[in-house]
């Protein structure tokens, strides 16, 4: 049973009817995933046969061009990307080219027999081969982004980094029944979103945590309950791409408000855009992982002035944090977010950041006492 939310939040206006509509998160066939990978294979035997150099072609994943930002999607990947060559007659580029080829080879067996492996069993398949855990991650990406099928619809599953908790029960694929709702403690995000099944909820909203420290206080504080039924989920930092999937996940289900937590400094602001727009580097799934409808809740930049924190308690920006927030600055979603455009523009003439934590500097439960609930009852979000 598949329930929606109770009513949304007064004020609050979802946004994204177009998403909703353009949302296709179903599993690729097996046949296509199989066809997909022959044609790669069958490309590297005509150019043997005709004696030449067999080559891979990429896009470009970690470039602003490939990339176009759709207000109801986020950034997706242009059709025409630029692209790099992966040859196997180069030695800068030969030891990649042996490594796709054999995970390649992983993948088809692994479609062929219906069985599943996650990233880091890849990686002990052949340590000496891969030589880390990054490379496996990041070819992984290449592979999925070359054949434009998702990772899950390849077999490949990751190890969950991400917790969710509050108002909310489903089934996992294996029948596993996972309530959420059932004390203090978290649960951690499924290792296949696309397989769970019988979602149910009676949640007000959805509250996107940046840390888990944060997250484990509003659970302490019993937040979940006390305010309005709600579901609370924390990638942890950055999210991994099974937080992301749940969230969107959650969101087709339900279809209730979103809101973000996240430190008012540019690190934050940047996890917030991941959930909302995406990032360049997945653009090419973008579909199946931004919800553009996300509200910024908090901590907002203006809020410090408006609730008097202590100069003493913020933290004077570093290098780093200049030259991201210059980057968030010039990002093409920022420009079709005015609230969000003058928050930086604070944040940038204070040139001082500060953690949700500072809250605590007013009182210990400021946050799920006073500050979270007054945000959400008089709509101070953005």
């Amino acid at each position: 049973m598949e329930e929606r939310g109770a009513e949304a939040l007064p004020g609050h206006k979802d946004g994204c009817e177009e998403t909703r509509a353009s949302a296709h998160g179903s599993d690729v066939p097996s046949s296509e995933v199989l066809e997909a990978i022959e044609n790669v294979i069958l490309d590297v035997l005509k150019s043997l046969a005709k004696k030449q150099a067999p080559v891979l072609t990429l896009a470009n994943r970690s470039d602003w061009r490939n990339v176009e930002f759709k207000d109801s999607v986020g950034l997706q990947m242009i059709p025409r990307s630029t692209t790099k060559q992966i040859r196997s007659d180069c030695p800068a580029t030969a030891p990649k080219f042996a490594m796709m080829l054999k995970m390649l080879s992983m993948i088809y067996k692994m479609v062929q027999s219906n069985s599943y492996a996650t990233k880091r069993d890849i990686y002990y398949s052949d340590t000496l081969l891969f030589g880390s855990q990054r490379v496996v991650d990041d070819l992984i990406n290449e592979i999925s982004c070359m054949l434009q099928i998702p990772r899950r619809s390849l077999h490949i599953l990751s190890t969950s980094k991400g917790f969710v908790a509050g108002n909310l029960s489903y089934t996992e694929e294996d029948g596993t029944k996972v309530n959420c709702t059932s004390g203090a403690t978290a649960v951690t995000v499924p290792s296949n979103v696309q397989g769970i099944k019988n979602l149910y909820s009676r949640a007000k909203f959805i509250l996107i945590v940046e840390k888990d420290a944060t997250f484990q206080r509003l659970l302490d504080d019993e937040f979940c309950i006390k305010l309005a039924p709600c579901i609370m989920i924390t990638g942890r930092g950055i999210p991994d791409l099974n937080t992301r999937l749940l969230v969107r996940k959650l969101w087709d289900t339900f279809q209730i408000p979103i809101f973000t937590l996240v430190d008012a400094d540019p690190h934050g602001v940047e996890i917030m855009c991941i959930y909302k727009y995406g990032s360049v580097s997945m653009s090419f799934e973008a579909h199946q992982l931004t919800v553009p409808c996300i509200k910024w809740l908090g901590l907002l930049p203006s809020d410090l002035k408006r609730l008097n924190i202590r100069a003493d308690v913020l933290i004077p920006f570093t290098k780093q944090d200049q030259n991201k927030l210059t980057s968030l600055q010039k990002r093409p979603y920022i420009a079709c977010q005015p609230a969000w455009k003058k928050e930086l523009e604070i944040m940038a003439a204070s040139k001082m950041k500060a953690e949700i934590q500072v809250l605590t500097s007013l009182s210990s439960d400021y946050l799920s006492r006073v500050y979270l609930p007054n945000k959400l009852q008089f709509s101070g979000w953005i």
